[in-house]
């Protein structure tokens, strides 16, 4: 599963999909939508009542432990497919996967914004041809405003209401659309000293506590923000001030209030995407009277969403011969449909708007490549010519090699009295003993030809008996122990610790303490989990670090099975 953003209509049904179904697979997202998820969905579990909760906090914890970490651009294989994801734009850490089945790329824009804003980069654009692209058609065939107009209105508004006295309320429904707007306001604020005096607050706790976030992924935005930076913290806000709570507001004269995360029902009114219509024309009063509503309503856009003019732009740029529509409401996407159509008819585009739950079939006749290997390779076949030999396959690949009865061309039996019994050597490289029934070993110098001889002998000699068979490993200076070896093995694992995290120290009950930046965690070496009272404490991290230095220091567990036993010998002196 590829989580997209951390928004709730992405990522609000996770920890009930990875904690109260079968579903056993893995999860990945971005560093940046995985800090946020957490915070997000934890505000969100708060805000549920008990009746209707799906799950609780307990259940984002766990879900946490589950959630990989993919950074941008980097390739992951998963049975066989792959991908790898990019910036969207849209919210900090939004991504947009790119997948590839079989050779069939497949691209999912969901959310995304071409448009580069204050602090986020525009969605990037894939440098590889598609044969499918899933995207987005919020806003079917609607144009945003250029968004220097946008942002001259909002804080025109502004300025006007206050410089008459009044309050002006900013309701923003989303997290980095706030963040957008109070980056715009504190600049405005800056540029003009008549506003150094008038209190503007932002009214959310889980707003604060993603500033914290924000200022962790600098990197991850724009250069605007990242030059900006450098000198001061841009997310350090010189003129807006968190607003704890209510209590704390002093309503005695002109303010400006940020309520992020808000409601509908904070003021009386009706709202469309495109203008809103005041329904009351008066209120109740916190005493109880009532007083004439005297109230302007401006609706003003900062969608981080594409437009018409970004999405037609952005499949001109990549044409891919099938695109489908999705998270649209759906007289926007029938539009959109036939603007795409005609857009590109004289391209035989195929344009699909599926509906919810709607399963779309496509079928690609992409030819089956086989690379081929070792000596087969030597030669280029002839149009027509059969090449005979073993095919491999792994996943979606395939690769044509000699059958294993050409692949040794240097085979001789070596005498009695120099192998002190029956063995031959192979390729002049690897010596083959038979000791006795149920023993043979290999004797060997380690280089990678070597290696590979070796791991091809093995493979005939595993296939000669159905059963398992049991594998030990010896040296020629002597046969270590197995307690020798896992105290060795412990030894490594804990100095490649230290050198990651620093202080790395024996504790009770085998498990080790680490401390990571004043933080304390538990990793238990036999199971691998790890403990700590600190959530802010990144757990996976350790984790997957203790577990890629077992796998790289331990041996492969052996084998436990009677026949045939083979020693691999090692020489010293290689």
């Amino acid at each position: 599963m590829m989580q997209l953003c951390f928004h709730l209509d992405h990522a609000a049904s996770l920890p009930y999909f990875l904690e109260k179904t079968t579903f056993k697979g893995r999860v990945f997202m971005t560093q940046a939508t995985q800090a946020i998820y957490k915070l997000l969905l934890s505000e969100y579990v708060s805000k549920v009542s008990v009746k209707d909760m799906l799950y609780d906090e307990q259940d984002i914890l766990r879900s946490m432990d589950k959630i990989e970490v993919i950074d941008f651009h980097h390739t992951l294989e998963v049975n066989g497919i792959r991908f790898w994801c990019y910036t969207a734009g849209h919210v900090l850490g939004a991504a947009m996967f790119m997948v590839d089945i079989a050779g069939v790329r497949v691209l999912y824009t969901r959310d995304y914004s071409r448009e580069e804003d204050r602090h986020l980069r525009a969605a990037e654009i894939p440098q590889f041809s598609l044969d499918i692209c899933i995207i987005e058609s919020t806003y079917g065939v609607q144009l945003h405003q250029p968004r220097n107009v946008r942002e001259k209105r909002f804080t025109d508004v502004i300025h006007s209401t206050i410089s008459q006295g009044g309050r002006v309320l900013i309701p923003a429904f989303a997290l980095c659309r706030a963040q957008e707007l109070l980056l715009n306001l504190d600049e405005y604020c800056s540029n003009h000293p008549e506003l150094h005096n008038i209190p503007i607050y932002y009214a959310s706790p889980l707003s604060k506590r993603c500033m914290a976030v924000y200022q962790t992924y600098i990197n991850s935005m724009n250069e605007r923000i990242r030059n900006q930076f450098a000198n001061s913290n841009p997310f350090d806000f010189k003129h807006i001030s968190p607003l704890k709570s209510i209590e704390n507001f002093n309503d005695v004269g002109p303010s400006v209030v940020f309520r992020v995360d808000c409601q509908d029902n904070y003021f009386k009114c009706g709202a469309s995407r495109k203008k809103m219509h005041v329904l009351y024309l008066e209120v109740t009063l916190m005493n109880g009277l009532t007083a004439p509503l005297n109230m302007q309503v401006h609706y003003i856009s900062f969608s981080a969403h594409a437009d018409f003019a970004q999405t037609s732009t952005f499949l001109k740029e990549l044409m891919p011969p099938n695109i489908i529509l999705v998270h649209g409401e759906a007289n926007e996407m029938g539009r959109l449909k036939q603007k795409l159509i005609t857009q590109f008819a004289d391209h035989n585009t195929k344009i699909i708007s599926p509906k919810n739950c709607q399963s779309v079939e496509m079928y690609f006749n992409s030819e089956k490549r086989e690379k081929t290997i070792g000596r087969l390779a030597e030669k280029t076949p002839e149009v027509g010519e059969t090449v005979s030999g073993l095919l491999l396959k792994k996943a979606f690949t395939y690769q044509i090699m000699h059958r294993l009865k050409h692949m040794f061309e240097s085979v001789e039996s070596l005498p009695d009295e120099e192998s002190e019994g029956p063995a031959f050597r192979v390729h002049e490289r690897l010596t083959v003993k038979y000791e006795s029934e149920k023993h043979i070993s290999l004797h060997w110098r380690s280089d990678p030809i070597s290696d590979m001889v070796s791991d091809s002998v093995v493979a005939l000699i595993l296939n000669i008996s159905r059963e398992i068979p049991k594998i030990v490993v010896e040296s020629e200076e002597a046969t270590k122990t197995e307690e020798e070896n896992n105290k060795k093995a412990e030894k490594v694992i804990h100095a490649l610790l230290v050198s990651l995290f620093g202080d790395v120290k024996f504790g009770e009950n085998g498990k080790l303490v680490i401390s990571i930046d004043g933080n304390v965690a538990h990793l238990d070496k036999l199971s691998g989990n790890v403990e700590s009272e600190n959530e802010g404490l990144k757990k996976e991290w350790v984790r997957v670090a203790f577990q890629w230095i077992q796998n790289a220091v331990k041996p492969i567990p052996l084998c436990l099975s009677s026949f045939p036993q083979v020693f691999f010998v090692f020489p010293t002196s290689s």
